[in-house]
Formats: C-alpha cells, sequence, structure tokens
C-alpha cells in the first residue's frame, strides 16, 4: 500500500468518525468537521475519491439559489431512479463538499458506482472544487453582489467563474443564466456543451434601481437597455453601444402564477417540448430555481416525463421562506444575505400582504460579512407603512434599527432586542393568535432563530431540513 493510499485511507477513518460524534453528540450535523479534517490528512483526498469512482458530477454555483436549485436537481435526478448524494445542508466550502464525498464512500474509498453527485458550490471555492471534481454539469445560477468584504467586486467572482468554465473538460456542459448579463457570455467560446436557461415572459416584474448589480455591458461598458426586468437586474436586455444582447434561451419560463406564499405555478418549454409545474414555494426567484433544475436534468439527458411529480414535494430550504408552525401562531424564516434577496423576500411577501409583525436580525460575523452598506440598497421603505410592530436582533441590531427609522418605519413600532432567542419570544407576544410572524435574518441569525425554535419543538435540527 502506497503512502498516498494509506494517508486516504486514514483521512476516510478519522472523517468518517468525526461526523458519527458530532451528530451522535448533536453539536452539529458533522457536514464541515470531516471534510476539514480530511483534507489535512490528505489534501488530494477530493480529487482521489472523485476522479477514481468516475462518476457524474453536477455542480451549482452563483449568488443566489443555489441550495434550492440544488434540491430541486436531486429530485429531479431521484424521480427517474438515479441515486444521488448531494451536500443537502448547504455546507458549500472545500470542506463541505469534502465530506459529502467522503460520507458518500465506503470504508476503502470507493464511491458506489451508479451515483451521482449534486454538489453546490459557494463562488469562492469554486476555483479548488472544481479541479478536484472535474463537473460533468456546472450551472451559474446568477451574479448579485455579495459579501464585499469577502469577494471584492462582483466583477471579481465573475472572473472566478469565468475560468472554472472555461476549464471544464470537453465533454462537459455549462448552463448559464441568460438573463443576467454577467454570466450570459461564460463559456461562449469553450469547447464544452452550453445550455441557457431563464424567463420569457411578457411583462415586467420589477424596475432597474440602485440596488442592481450589473447594468452596463460586460464587453464595452455601455448602458443595458432593457425591454423587460424580471428581477434586479435579471431580464431582457441589449446595449445601446455595441451588439451585446440577451443570447437565445434554450430552457425558458413561459407564463407565471404566483399563489400568495403558498406555491408557485409555471409553464416551461424545452426543447423536447412544454412542462407544467407547481412547486409548493413562491416567489419569482423560485421559477428561476425551478428551471434551471430542469436545464440540469435535460443537459443530463434524463427524461422529464416525471419532473411534475418530482417537483411537487419540494418544499422550501431551510431558511427559504421556511414556514413553521409555532403553537397557535405561524413563523415564515427568511434568509437574506444581500440586498437581492431582501428584496425578493420582501417583494414576495408583499404579494401576501406581508409583514405586518416582522422580526428582523443581523450579524457581521465573518461567515456573515462584515460590511452592512448595502442595507441602503434595501427596499425598506416599500413596507414602513404596513408593518405593525418590528423587533430588531443581532450584533448590528442599531444598525438595522436607523436604517428602518430612515425608511420611514415609527419609532413607537420598533423595539430593539438583541438577543436572538429573546427577541423571538417578544415578536411573537405582539402576534395574535392564527397570526403570522415574518422573521427576516442573515445567516448566522437564521441559525440561531431556529434553534431556539427547535429548542419549542417547532422544528427539528437544521441539517435535516
Amino acid at each position: 500500500m502506497t503512502d498516498s493510499q494509506l494517508r486516504r485511507i486514514s483521512a476516510l477513518t478519522v472523517a468518517k468518525v468525526a461526523g458519527a460524534s458530532s451528530r451522535l453528540s448533536g453539536r452539529g450535523g458533522g457536514s464541515s468537521l470531516p471534510g476539514m479534517l480530511a483534507r489535512r490528512i490528505s489534501p488530494s483526498v477530493l480529487h482521489d475519491l472523485v476522479a477514481a469512482a468516475d462518476i457524474p458530477v453536477i455542480a451549482i454555483t452563483g449568488s443566489n439559489g443555489k441550495t434550492t436549485t440544488s434540491r430541486m436537481v436531486t429530485a429531479l435526478l431521484q424521480g427517474e431512479g438515479v441515486a444521488v448524494a448531494q451536500n443537502r445542508d448547504g455546507a458549500n466550502l472545500e470542506q463541505g463538499v469534502t465530506t459529502l464525498a467522503v460520507q458518500t464512500a465506503g470504508w476503502t474509498g470507493r464511491i458506489p458506482r451508479g451515483t451521482t453527485l449534486v454538489i453546490e458550490v459557494d463562488e469562492g471555492a469554486l476555483r479548488t472544487v472544481a479541479p478536484e471534481t472535474h463537473p460533468s454539469i456546472l450551472l451559474v445560477t446568477n451574479l448579485f453582489r455579495d459579501q464585499l468584504d469577502r469577494f471584492g467586486e462582483i466583477y471579481a467572482i465573475s472572473d472566478v467563474i469565468a475560468y472554472a468554465a472555461r476549464r471544464l473538460q470537453p465533454n462537459a456542459t455549462l448552463i448559464v443564466n441568460a438573463d443576467d448579463p454577467l454570466t450570459a457570455e461564460m463559456g461562449v467560446d469553450g469547447s464544452h456543451r452550453r445550455l441557457t436557461f431563464g424567463l420569457d415572459l411578457d411583462r415586467s416584474y420589477g424596475q432597474i434601481t440602485s440596488a442592481a448589480d450589473s447594468i452596463r455591458c460586460p464587453r464595452c461598458q455601455g448602458d443595458l437597455e432593457y425591454s423587460q426586468v424580471y428581477l434586479s437586474h435579471l431580464g431582457r436586455y441589449r446595449c445601446v453601444r455595441c451588439d451585446f444582447k440577451r443570447p437565445k434561451v434554450d430552457v425558458s419560463v413561459v407564463d407565471l402564477s404566483i399563489d400568495e406564499l403558498a406555491s408557485t405555478h409555471m409553464r416551461i418549454r424545452t426543447p423536447d417540448g412544454e412542462l407544467d409545474i407547481t412547486v409548493p414555494q413562491a416567489g419569482l426567484h423560485v421559477a428561476y430555481d425551478v428551471v434551471g433544475a430542469i436545464t440540469v436534468a435535460y443537459a443530463a439527458g434524463y427524461s422529464l416525463r416525471h419532473a411534475a411529480t418530482s417537483l411537487r414535494g419540494v418544499g422550501a430550504a431551510f431558511g427559504r421562506l421556511e414556514p413553521v408552525a409555532a403553537g397557535n401562531k405561524d413563523v415564515i424564516l427568511a434568509f437574506a444575505k444581500n440586498p437581492t434577496s431582501f428584496n425578493t423576500n420582501l417583494a414576495t411577501l408583499a404579494g401576501a400582504g406581508e409583514p405586518k409583525h416582522l422580526l428582523m436580525a443581523l450579524s457581521n460575523t465573518k461567515v456573515d460579512g462584515e460590511d452592512f452598506g448595502w442595507l441602503w440598497d434595501v427596499d425598506f421603505e416599500s413596507i414602513s407603512g404596513s408593518v405593525d410592530r418590528v423587533t430588531v436582533s443581532g450584533l448590528r441590531a442599531d444598525e438595522v434599527a436607523t436604517r428602518l427609522k430612515y425608511a420611514g418605519v415609527p419609532l413607537e413600532r420598533t423595539v430593539v432586542i438583541s438577543d436572538r432567542a429573546a427577541a423571538l419570544e417578544h415578536a411573537l407576544t405582539s402576534v395574535p393568535a392564527h397570526g403570522r410572524l415574518i422573521a427576516l435574518a442573515g445567516y448566522t441569525p437564521t441559525i440561531e432563530l431556529r434553534e431556539a425554535m427547535r429548542r419549542h419543538g417547532w422544528v427539528g435540527r437544521r441539517w435535516q431540513a
């Protein structure tokens, strides 16, 4: 046995034991620590496990929608009888993806044949994960301004993804969002297959505002002119200076209706025909997740005859407008991490006449991002007249409260309680029986709020969601 084989087996053993211990102790789901330990012992363990298995790898990256799209891809493939392993709980850095490979492999280091890996990959981690896994399909959801203190400007992360796209194997498929000017031309000169997805709707669902992140031509920096605006800077566009325009869309949503916070119905056109899809999640952003997932299944060569049935049972992922029954009241837990995700959540909630009772929690940890200047690009003004009570929490509760004040939310309607569990309790006291609390929070506060709900017995552990 070679030294590298010994290292790989040692890495597997330590990682599997660490993951089992974490889950048994209740300290966590064992979604990142095993991979971190495995990579320390055997830095090439991810490549060795996946390359040796010679299995399909579907990688999904981008700013927003990775987790939901990954869950939908998994449901579509499983509906066709495919064995799928997925980093379901959203551990999408190098260590999280490595954990997935370790957990899927047996003790000898072999991933079962016939398995497809569906991996959600953080945009920054793609530069490491892609060459170590050789994705057969890479889907780019979109690009929005996100964690500037970590990624830098949006164009920097665009370059990272475009570089990974250029290095795909010739037999791979790159799937990009045609409605996003920053992703539309990725891989256009590559030797691999390239597919596009998007919306083909005859009306706008928004307008270009200060929160839009990409309103200039990626070729010549000229202004982009939009005939339809769907979501932030996503839509039908053309450059006023050069011939850059939205490319042909291969798989598209051609009809859409949203039933408040209950469901989204859409008609999707594919090269093989049209599909009627209804999912128990609400929002325009959900349509992008669905059509992206359908494009992956089409690219992988699977029949879509079971697609409607497969997606009908895919509910909200952890914190993605996740409904929680809190005794005789309801909580909608909404994770938001950048201006677009905030505005998308607010727009979706507005369609259901919400929020009336609001809990907002943001923190400035390294995981959440330390710069909250983007709060001023969130359209809190749209809720200032409709919200009855706001409880503000998190490490940056003061900054959030200040932003709401300038948005026009009366001070007498706002209460600041820094502790997340205490804030949840207080916010629920103002909600009438059978009423609804909207909890809009950043990543770390979402975990903290959900843990407080778990202690009440309202939800299970987050890695099981």
